[in-house]
């Protein structure tokens, strides 16, 4: 499988996408394989294995048998003869899920699917698979919010917080797979809806009063702070209502994305939303008074 888009980006500011409520992506998926392709990664892997220096008896065994029942016993030579007849499928773990325990559930041995054939496991790869895995995929950008004032507040003044929509774009994974003649692909969309805001302190209030910020028409969230706004209600944003003191308040901001697919075929449909947010600090001050 191959991946392309927003994905996986070199250097900057990026998380990934977590669903909400209990639903994962895929943690393995069998997939097909021509005959020459499995011959051949089993034939290195042996040859790997028993021309390692200091390799236990117990693992050259078990890829010596391993080889033999493809190479020499229930099957001969990979089934060489039927090679325009079938492929071979075999178990694949997600890649961003390889410490996942689930992602040896798929367990069984490489077996043979004559073509046109149903593979018979309900984790053989489909488009809808492929869109799950790319979900996983999908590396989003980082969520500090700009406020007004900046960084430093004071006590009962409402903070203005707002996110350009420059920044915030809907962001796109693709996963394909072209092997054994089984073409298909399934591209994953996740689009910004909503921003809350978690003050990081329960001496705050926020706008709206349930710290959900929807998305504007121009795809932007909360409104900029400009001259001549000082004594207005921010649409988006935070009054903290005590001093953070000699330290600081930890801002959450999350961005809730709604995310869906389109695959080969037509196929297509929703996922599950999903979240990514990060904190920033934020300091508050009591406003100074002079008597006179």
């Amino acid at each position: 499988m191959t991946y392309s888009g927003s994905v996986r980006p070199r250097g900057g500011n990026r998380g990934t996408v977590q669903p909400v409520g209990n639903w994962t992506p895929p943690a393995c998926w069998y997939e097909p394989r021509s005959v020459a392709d499995f011959k051949g990664y089993v034939e290195g892997m042996y040859e790997e294995t028993i021309n390692t220096p200091g390799q236990a008896n117990y693992a050259k065994a078990a890829v010596g048998q391993f080889r033999d029942m493809y190479k020499d016993g229930k099957y001969k030579d990979y089934n060489g003869d039927k090679a325009d007849e079938g492929n071979w499928w075999v178990s694949v773990q997600n890649p961003d899920r390889l410490d996942d325990p689930a992602s040896m559930e798929c367990g069984q041995l490489p077996f043979w699917v004559a073509n046109n054939d149903d593979p018979g496991v309900p984790q053989a790869v489909t488009p809808r698979i492929l869109a799950e895995a790319a979900y996983s995929a999908i590396q989003l950008p980082d969520t500090k919010v700009t406020l007004a004032p900046k960084n430093v507040t004071k006590v009962n003044l409402p903070t203005w917080a707002w996110l350009d929509k420059a920044t915030f774009k809907e962001v796109s994974v693709t996963a394909a797979l072209d092997v054994a003649g089984l073409n298909i692909s399934a591209t994953t969309t996740a689009k910004p809806v909503s921003l809350k805001l978690e003050p990081g302190t329960g001496d705050a209030e926020t706008y709206p009063a349930s710290g959900e910020c929807q998305l504007n028409d121009d795809d932007s969230i909360g409104a900029p702070f400009a001259k001549g706004k000082a004594h207005e209600t921010p649409p988006c944003g935070i009054k903290y209502l005590r001093s953070s003191g000699n330290g600081t308040y930890q801002l959450r901001a999350t961005i809730t994305w709604a995310v869906n697919w389109t695959g080969s075929g037509g196929a297509g449909g929703d996922l599950p939303d999903g979240t990514f947010g990060t904190t920033q600090d934020v300091t508050v001050q009591e406003i100074q008074s002079v008597n006179r």
